[in-house]
Protein backbone atom coordinates (compact mmCIF):
# COMPACT_ATOMS: atom_id res chain seq x y z
CA UNK A 1 0.00 0.00 0.00
CA UNK A 2 1.48 3.29 -1.09
CA UNK A 3 0.67 6.97 -1.51
CA UNK A 4 2.63 8.90 -4.10
CA UNK A 5 2.62 12.69 -3.92
CA UNK A 6 3.67 14.96 -6.76
CA UNK A 7 3.28 18.47 -8.11
CA UNK A 8 5.52 20.49 -5.85
CA UNK A 9 7.98 23.06 -7.11
CA UNK A 10 9.23 26.62 -6.97
CA UNK A 11 6.71 29.41 -7.51
CA UNK A 12 6.61 33.14 -6.94
CA UNK A 13 4.38 34.64 -4.29
CA UNK A 14 0.85 34.97 -5.63
CA UNK A 15 1.26 31.97 -7.90
CA UNK A 16 -0.47 28.61 -7.96
CA UNK A 17 0.40 24.95 -7.76
CA UNK A 18 -1.63 21.75 -7.79
CA UNK A 19 -0.48 18.81 -5.74
CA UNK A 20 -1.63 15.28 -6.48
CA UNK A 21 -1.53 12.17 -4.37
CA UNK A 22 -2.33 8.77 -5.85
CA UNK A 23 -2.85 5.63 -3.85
CA UNK A 24 -2.02 2.10 -4.86
CA UNK A 25 -2.28 -1.33 -3.31
CA UNK A 26 -5.89 -0.91 -2.19
CA UNK A 27 -8.83 1.42 -2.65
CA UNK A 28 -8.80 4.64 -0.62
CA UNK A 29 -12.37 5.56 -1.53
CA UNK A 30 -13.55 4.95 2.06
CA UNK A 31 -10.72 6.85 3.72
CA UNK A 32 -10.36 10.32 5.08
CA UNK A 33 -7.67 11.90 2.90
CA UNK A 34 -5.54 14.73 4.20
CA UNK A 35 -2.69 17.06 3.41
CA UNK A 36 -0.14 18.14 5.99
CA UNK A 37 2.97 20.25 5.69
CA UNK A 38 6.22 20.64 7.54
CA UNK A 39 8.49 23.66 7.30
CA UNK A 40 12.15 23.51 8.41
CA UNK A 41 12.41 23.55 12.18
CA UNK A 42 8.66 23.25 12.67
CA UNK A 43 6.26 20.47 13.48
CA UNK A 44 4.08 18.88 10.87
CA UNK A 45 0.78 20.72 10.64
CA UNK A 46 -2.65 20.04 9.21
CA UNK A 47 -3.54 21.80 5.95
CA UNK A 48 -6.71 20.25 4.55
CA UNK A 49 -8.76 17.06 4.55
CA UNK A 50 -11.67 15.56 2.68
CA UNK A 51 -13.95 12.82 3.95
CA UNK A 52 -15.26 9.79 2.14
CA UNK A 53 -18.86 9.69 0.92
CA UNK A 54 -20.13 13.21 0.34
CA UNK A 55 -16.61 14.62 0.58
CA UNK A 56 -16.86 17.09 3.41
CA UNK A 57 -13.86 19.42 3.30
CA UNK A 58 -11.83 20.82 6.17
CA UNK A 59 -9.17 23.52 6.07
CA UNK A 60 -6.64 25.07 8.37
CA UNK A 61 -7.53 28.72 8.89
CA UNK A 62 -4.49 30.18 7.13
CA UNK A 63 -5.30 28.42 3.84
CA UNK A 64 -9.07 28.94 3.73
CA UNK A 65 -10.07 30.71 0.55
CA UNK A 66 -6.70 29.98 -1.08
CA UNK A 67 -6.45 26.18 -1.11
CA UNK A 68 -8.99 23.68 -2.39
CA UNK A 69 -8.92 19.97 -1.69
CA UNK A 70 -10.71 17.49 -3.94
CA UNK A 71 -10.68 13.79 -4.66
CA UNK A 72 -11.28 11.41 -7.55
CA UNK A 73 -12.21 8.07 -6.04
CA UNK A 74 -12.12 6.31 -9.39
CA UNK A 75 -8.44 7.23 -9.63
CA UNK A 76 -7.68 6.91 -5.88
CA UNK A 77 -6.29 10.41 -6.13
CA UNK A 78 -6.59 13.47 -3.93
CA UNK A 79 -5.64 16.95 -5.09
CA UNK A 80 -4.65 20.16 -3.38
CA UNK A 81 -5.08 23.23 -5.54
CA UNK A 82 -3.06 26.04 -4.00
CA UNK A 83 -3.55 29.64 -5.11
CA UNK A 84 -2.35 33.03 -3.89
CA UNK A 85 0.68 31.31 -2.46
CA UNK A 86 2.72 33.06 0.19
CA UNK A 87 6.34 32.55 1.31
CA UNK A 88 5.01 31.14 4.59
CA UNK A 89 3.43 28.29 2.60
CA UNK A 90 6.93 26.99 1.89
CA UNK A 91 7.19 23.46 3.28
CA UNK A 92 7.28 19.80 2.42
CA UNK A 93 3.69 18.73 1.78
CA UNK A 94 2.55 15.24 2.72
CA UNK A 95 -0.63 13.42 1.80
CA UNK A 96 -2.18 10.92 4.14
CA UNK A 97 -5.04 8.44 4.34
CA UNK A 98 -6.89 7.14 7.35
CA UNK A 99 -9.94 5.09 8.23
CA UNK A 100 -11.03 7.30 11.15
CA UNK A 101 -13.59 10.04 10.80
CA UNK A 102 -11.29 12.55 12.50
CA UNK A 103 -8.89 14.60 10.45
CA UNK A 104 -6.88 17.18 12.38
CA UNK A 105 -4.06 15.17 13.93
CA UNK A 106 -1.42 13.30 12.03
CA UNK A 107 -1.93 10.35 14.39
CA UNK A 108 -5.39 9.78 12.88
CA UNK A 109 -3.84 8.71 9.59
CA UNK A 110 -2.51 5.27 8.72
CA UNK A 111 -0.72 5.83 5.42
CA UNK A 112 1.59 8.62 4.30
CA UNK A 113 3.10 9.73 1.04
CA UNK A 114 6.75 10.61 0.72
CA UNK A 115 6.29 14.38 0.60
CA UNK A 116 6.72 16.97 -2.12
CA UNK A 117 8.58 20.25 -1.68
CA UNK A 118 6.76 23.53 -2.23
CA UNK A 119 8.89 26.67 -2.24
CA UNK A 120 7.33 30.11 -2.57
CA UNK A 121 9.70 32.97 -3.30
CA UNK A 122 8.94 36.55 -2.33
Amino acid sequence: VQLQASGGGLVQAGGSLRLSCTGSGRSFASDMMGWFRQAPGKEREFVAAISWGIGTKYYEDSVKGRFTISRDNARDTVYLQMSSLKPEDTAVYYCAAGSRRYYYRSSYYDYWGQGTQVTVSS
